[in-house]
């Protein structure tokens, strides 16, 4: 297993200047396997400097050189990828399955994109007598959450290095021991020194240190809303590019023509997946009032069947949630919703039986659902879904559309032409149309307090380019 207790700065991996650490909590045991060190300011210094030298050299390398570089990075990222998965299912919990499968193949088809992008995006062009050049940016701060570690990392790392740009990279503190194995993957493959940094620690200090230099060019950022606003506030004074890819309370439109027995089942897996754990999950679904009793039936049937419980357990769908903190949220969240009269149609408060210790939520459904309740307005991180109903298609959309979020939302119905048409009402940046996954080809991100940037394909690459016209160049 690595350790946390170093940064890569540089080209090489270096103590910190602070004494700070925390222990990295294994969620499914609730025992300590580590320490991940704390960086301060004077860390963040150093790797900006490093970064900010290294820019003027990489940021003039060939299309053709960053191409073989990433090349190399998903050749050698897959010869570690056993290596990646093991950190996963000891920091996050993660099931061996979704480990060794979504987690690590959703990084490596980061890497993959960004490679196809570069080779195909349009640097130069000339429109009448002007050259119009996309440049890399300069120096971007990645911040990176806990839950889908690789395909974060890959999906700000990738097109970083495909825009020619350099970095500071500051992982989650939750689940660091993954970014320290994808920093020797970077670093066995050949990245130039300064070109990728690493620094341990917490948002207020790392993250808003790295928010704040006067350095930084750019902010990638992914995390909750609530962080969000404080990277922003951080990065204004220099106004710097903020990319941000935040919370979401994304809503499921299960149209009155849907084959439920297909749907209720694929959705209810999609939701729990990573224990609930996504900014996108599909969790808070909108039902005809019509069809509410067999919904109901359908997702008990579903949520009971699911085998909740260690990674290393055969058969094991879900782990448990990443921390103390993010099991109580949930906790409270599930008993705050009792309160305010919704109806547990399956799971419900607590552990699942025979699960005393570890983080483990219950897969739970709960009905009676309002769109005021606080479970209906506030993201869970968790695997719950929340039942509400709408007597007509309009209703349906203005329940959905009815929240400061707007990453994502969810539609099906047997005529697809009518799931398209409820799709392009949905006020979220992007619809997932009858059970369609993740397209790294399109655009992740999102409307309104869900954030302001896309990742993913060229979408992502031009976060991290500026656009220089240069007037006048030919006759």
């Amino acid at each position: 297993m690595p350790n946390a207790d170093r940064f890569y700065i540089g080209g090489e991996w270096v103590a910190p200047t602070t004494t700070g650490t925390t222990a990295i909590v294994d969620p499914s045991t609730e025992q300590e396997i580590g320490r991940v060190a704390l960086g301060g300011t004077a860390d963040v210094d150093r790797a900006v400097a490093a970064a900010r030298t290294a820019f003027e050299s990489f940021s003039e390398t060939t299309v053709a050189e960053r191409a073989t570089l990433l090349e190399r990075i998903i050749e050698v990222y897959q010869a570690r990828s056993g290596d990646i998965a093991d950190a996963l299912m000891a920091e996050m919990g993660a099931p061996a399955g979704l480990a060794r499968t979504a987690q690590i193949g959703a990084g490596l088809g980061q890497f993959a994109s960004a490679l196809d992008t570069l080779k195909n995006f349009t640097f130069e062009e000339t429109r009448g007598t002007t050259r119009i050049r996309h440049e890399p940016i300069g120096v971007c701060g990645l911040i990176t959450p806990w839950n889908w570690p690789p395909l974060l990392i890959a999906a700000k790392v990738g097109p970083a290095l495909a825009a020619g740009c350099t970095m500071v990279l500051k992982p989650s503190e939750l689940a660091p021991l993954n970014a320290a194995v994808i920093a020797e993957v970077l670093h066995e493959a050949g990245v130039p020194a300064g070109v990728f940094n690493l620094v341990h620690g917490d948002g207020p200090t790392v993250g808003g240190a790295l928010a704040a230099h006067p350095d930084v060019d750019m902010i990638s950022f992914t995390g909750s809303t609530r962080a969000g606003v404080e990277v922003a506030r951080n990065a204004a004074p220099t106004v710097k590019r903020v990319a941000q890819e935040l919370g979401g309370k994304s809503a499921n439109i299960i149209l009155d023509d849907a084959d439920l027995a297909t749907v209720v089942p694929r959705d209810m897996g999609d939701v729990v997946a990573n224990s609930g754990q996504s900014c996108n999950a599909g969790s808070r679904w909108l039902v005809p009032e019509s069809k509410l009793s067999e919904v109901v039936a359908l997702a008990k049937a579903a949520a009971d069947a699911i085998v909740v419980g260690p990674p290393t357990r055969d058969g094991v769908a879900i782990g448990p949630v990443v921390s103390q903190a993010a099991y109580d949220k949930v906790q409270r969240l599930i008993t705050g919703a009792l309160e305010e009269g919704a109806t547990v149609v399956a799971g419900g408060p607590g552990r699942p039986d025979g699960l005393d210790t570890g983080y483990y939520v219950r897969p739970t459904v709960l009905a009676g659902v309002t769109n005021d309740m606080q479970i209906a307005r506030e993201e869970i991180f968790g695997p719950v879904i929340t039942i509400l109903t709408y007597r007509d298609e309009d209703e349906a959309v203005r329940l959905a559309n009815d929240t400061v979020y707007g990453l994502a939302g969810f539609v099906s119905s047997a005529d697809p032409e009518r799931a398209r048409a409820v799709a392009r009402r949905m006020r979220t940046g992007m619809v997932h149309v009858n059970g369609a996954g993740l397209d790294f080809a399109g655009a992740f991100g999102g409307y309104k307090q869900s954030g302001n940037g896309r990742e993913y394909a060229d979408f992502g690459l031009r976060e991290f380019l500026e656009v220089k016209s240069v007037f006048g160049y030919s006759a």
